[in-house]
C-alpha cells in the first residue's frame, strides 16, 4: 500500500509548539513602535490617530478625525483638505532640502539617475501642467500602464497634485486586463512608454495599449507615451502624443490643488484571476496619515 504526500502531510507532521523570537535591543531602540506606542493606541486610538495626522501639512486643518456614521464606510479626517503632492515633496523642498536625493533609480539596461527633491517638484509640476493641457482636471481618472521609471513617478505625484486619481496597471497585463480597468476606472487618459526592457531586451507596451482601445468602448481622449526603449510604434495622431514633445516643454511652476481628507487618491485592482477584478480605491488623508506614520 502507498501513502500519499497529503497523507504524509497530516499524519505524520506534528505542528510545532509556540516559540519567541524577541528583537535583540539594537534593533527595537530604533524600531517606529514601541510598547508605549501600542498603549497610547489603545488608551484612545481617535487623539492617537489625531497625533500622527499631524506630521502632514493641512491646506485646512481637521477638527473631526474619524466619521463612522455610514458604517461599514470609514471616513478620515472628513472636514480637512490637503494635497498629497505637496507633502510629498513641496514642503521639504521649503524646508531647505530640495537638494537632498529623493530617490535613486537604476534601469535595467543600466542607467542611472538621482532625483533631488527640488528637481522631482519640477518634474511633477511639468507633467502636472501638461495633463492640465490634456483636458485632466480634478476629479478625472488617468491610467497608468509603464514599467519601473522616473516618469511613473512624476505622473502619479502629478496626478495627486491636480487631485486626479490615477490608477497603475501592471505593465505584464494583456490588452483585455488593460481595457477592462480603463472602462471600469472611467480613465480619460492613458500614461504609457514604446517598450520597457526585459531580461536585456525591449519588449512592446504601447501595442498593447493600442490593442485595448479596439476592445470596445472606452473613454479615453490621449495616450501619452515616454521613450524609453526607441521601439518602433504605431501611431494615432487623434490621440497620442510623446511625452517630451508635451510634458517637456511645460512650465516647472504649479501650484498643488487642496482636496478633501477623503478625496480618491488611487485605485487598485485585484488580479481578476477568479472574476472580474475588482478596484480597490484609496483616498487621500488616511492613506497619507498611514503611509507618513510607518515611513
Amino acid at each position: 500500500m502507498t501513502t500519499s504526500a497529503r497523507d504524509t502531510l497530516s499524519t505524520n507532521v506534528a505542528l510545532p509548539t509556540e516559540e519567541v523570537y524577541p528583537p535583540s535591543a539594537a534593533f527595537s531602540e530604533q524600531a517606529n513602535a514601541s510598547a508605549a506606542l501600542y498603549d497610547e493606541a489603545e488608551a484612545d486610538r481617535l487623539a492617537f490617530w489625531a497625533t500622527q495626522a499631524e506630521r502632514l501639512s493641512w491646506a485646512k486643518p481637521f477638527t473631526e478625525v474619524l466619521d463612522w456614521s455610514e458604517a461599514p464606510f470609514a471616513k478620515w479626517f472628513p472636514d480637512g483638505k490637503l494635497n498629497v503632492a505637496y507633502n510629498c515633496v513641496d514642503r521639504h523642498v521649503e524646508a531647505g532640502n530640495g537638494d537632498k536625493v529623493a530617490y535613486y533609480f537604476e534601469g535595467e539596461p543600466g542607467d542611472t539617475r538621482e532625483i533631488t527633491y527640488a528637481e522631482l517638484k519640477d518634474e511633477i509640476s511639468r507633467g502636472a501642467n501638461a495633463l492640465t493641457e490634456l483636458g485632466v482636471k480634478a476629479g478625472d481618472t488617468v491610467a497608468i500602464y509603464m514599467p519601473m521609471i522616473p516618469e511613473t513617478v512624476f505622473t502619479m505625484l502629478a496626478c495627486a497634485r491636480l487631485g486626479a486619481p490615477h490608477s497603475v496597471v501592471f505593465g505584464g497585463f494583456s490588452a483585455d486586463a488593460l481595457h477592462t480597468r480603463i472602462v471600469d476606472a472611467d480613465a480619460t487618459v492613458v500614461v504609457t512608454t514604446d517598450g520597457q526592457w526585459r531580461r536585456g531586451k525591449p519588449a512592446p507596451l504601447k501595442a498593447a495599449v493600442d490593442e485595448s482601445l479596439t476592445r470596445g468602448e472606452h473613454p479615453v481622449k490621449h495616450v501619452l507615451v515616454v521613450k524609453r526603449t526607441d521601439s518602433e510604434v504605431q501611431w494615432n495622431d487623434d490621440i497620442d502624443k510623446w511625452w517630451h514633445d508635451v510634458v517637456d516643454r511645460q512650465s516647472d511652476q504649479h501650484t498643488p490643488e487642496p482636496v478633501d481628507a477623503e478625496h480618491p487618491l488611487f485605485i487598485l485592482y485585484t488580479s481578476g484571476t477568479t472574476g472580474k477584478p475588482k478596484g480597490i480605491l484609496h483616498t487621500s488623508g488616511g492613506y497619507l496619515t498611514q503611509a507618513a506614520f510607518t515611513k
